[in-house]
């Protein structure tokens, strides 16, 4: 893999929707989280608008290096830990101001071919996050058909989802598959070519695979729970999510803690209300804007959605089927079809 320039002055990329987070903070006080550290780009917005300190968090060593190059201008008002959010309370070691959370694969990974995250340039079929554990290339080679299927299907949203796991199951029999290239066009000549303007035809199955290989909804709804446990009274939350199923996630997790979740089916037996433990500010999702969008291409799947920490306890961690996330057993299935 290749080494990154630690020595780089700047991040690499532009922090999206970091503008009307600083705007709602305003004024940014106190130590805030930045709990998918990355390039550091949220982390050097919430320093420059007035954080005491920014505890800096991200699972791939990576980004950790990377920032070495220019973290030391912050002195001791910059600490940065390699863990992943999913832990972030117990990282902190005490209530914090703010946490941010911009989630998914960064433009930084996606970047570096030999990390496996991209389709657009060849190199070894990795995904992993935090550069540890089984790879992309191990879940492909070796979960069952119907696992996988279910895989492209549930975190991909992938129509083809049969079809194509039928074909990495044909490839597999003949050669492992090793590569990013050769996994794009095992899935590409199971769909259709695409039109102009249309996104490459492995697109949902890569990102199908790096949310399996890395757990990242398993990750992210203990993240959202930790940032509950982390936050003090009037602490605030920001959430930058790239999909639908994320953005569903992060939307419901707020609607049950602030006590706006929709009614629930008059059939059922009446449950007891949970005290609100988080104020929506506001209600809605946020988007980018056109002057964002025409400097920051990427800021066009994104949404943003900020809470403000109430003072009640924490509550029990969330029931993951109320969160509406994406087959809730399946990464059970995949940890054990991997092993």
């Amino acid at each position: 893999m290749p080494v990154p320039d630690c020595a780089a002055p700047q991040p690499p990329h532009v922090p999206v929707l970091l503008a009307p987070i600083l705007a709602a903070m305003a004024p940014v006080r106190g130590v805030w989280v930045d709990g998918t550290f990355g390039a550091g780009g949220y982390a050097r917005g919430l320093l420059e608008a007035g954080a005491e300190r920014v505890i800096g968090i991200d699972r791939d060593p990576a980004a950790l290096a990377m920032a070495q190059g220019w973290a030391g201008e912050w002195g001791a008002r910059l600490q940065l830990l390699q863990g992943n959010f999913a832990e972030l309370d117990r990282l902190a070691g005490g209530l914090v101001s703010g946490v941010v959370l911009d989630l998914g694969v960064s433009s930084m990974q996606l970047d570096q071919p030999g990390r496996g995250f991209s389709f657009l340039r060849d190199g070894p079929l990795d995904m992993r996050m935090a550069q540890a554990g089984p790879s992309a290339a191990d879940l492909v080679n070796s979960v069952p058909e119907a696992v996988l299927a279910d895989i492209l299907y549930h975190y991909g949203e992938e129509r083809a989802a049969r079809r194509i796991a039928r074909a990495i199951v044909r490839a597999r029999a003949e050669a492992p598959i090793a590569t990013t290239m050769r996994l794009a066009e095992i899935v590409a000549s199971c769909l259709p070519r695409p039109k102009p303007g249309q996104s490459h035809p492995a697109t949902r199955s890569f990102q199908a695979l790096r949310i399996a290989i890395n757990d990242e909804f398993g990750a992210l709804v203990a993240g959202l729970a930790a940032a509950e446990r982390a936050l003090r009274p009037g602490g605030r939350l920001a959430v930058v999510s790239f999909h639908s199923m994320e953005d569903r996630v992060v939307k419901r997790f707020l609607q049950l803690r602030s006590g706006a979740a929709p009614g629930a089916n008059r059939y059922a037996p009446e449950a007891m209300p949970e005290p609100a433990r988080f104020r929506l500010t506001p209600r809605r999702g946020i988007t980018a804007d056109a002057a964002e969008l025409e400097a920051n291409p990427r800021a066009r799947s994104a949404t943003l959605r900020m809470a403000e920490r109430l003072d009640t306890p924490a509550g029990p961690p969330p029931d993951a089927a109320a969160l509406g996330l994406p087959a809730p057993d399946l990464a059970a299935l995949v940890a054990g079809g991997r092993g």
